[in-house]
């Protein structure tokens, strides 16, 4: 029940965010866009408390873990590999434009008309 509460104690922390944002209009863009992420990192805070707000804090850490272990292609693979596939595309839509020729030329050869 605890946690329930602080979720909707850090959901309200974003909503009062969210309404000094409107409420400071008249302010500079500076300051409006400040009680956001103030209002953002104190609802992170009172999430960290919380079992959810643990667990998924921890995915997140294992997440970049993850991503820095990841072995990125060198620039040579990344432009052969975008052009096979591009050369792909353009090798398929010929054939499909040559099986669609074909087949109407069928299909006006049934029908009787000519081209």
């Amino acid at each position: 029940m605890a946690d329930k509460i602080k979720l909707l104690v850090a959901l309200l922390l974003i909503a009062a965010g969210v309404v000094g944002f409107y409420a400071l209009q008249d302010s500079a863009a500076v300051l409006r866009v400040l009680s956001v992420l103030f209002g953002v990192l104190l609802a992170t805070g009172v999430l960290w408390t919380t079992a959810s707000g643990k667990q998924f804090f921890g995915f997140a850490q294992d997440s970049v873990a993850e991503a820095k272990r990841v072995v990125w292609p060198t620039r040579k693979e990344t432009i052969q590999t975008t052009a096979v596939v591009i050369l792909f595309a353009v090798v398929m839509a010929l054939f499909l434009w040559g099986v669609d020729a074909i087949l109407l030329s069928l299909v006006n050869l049934m029908m009787g008309r000519s081209e």
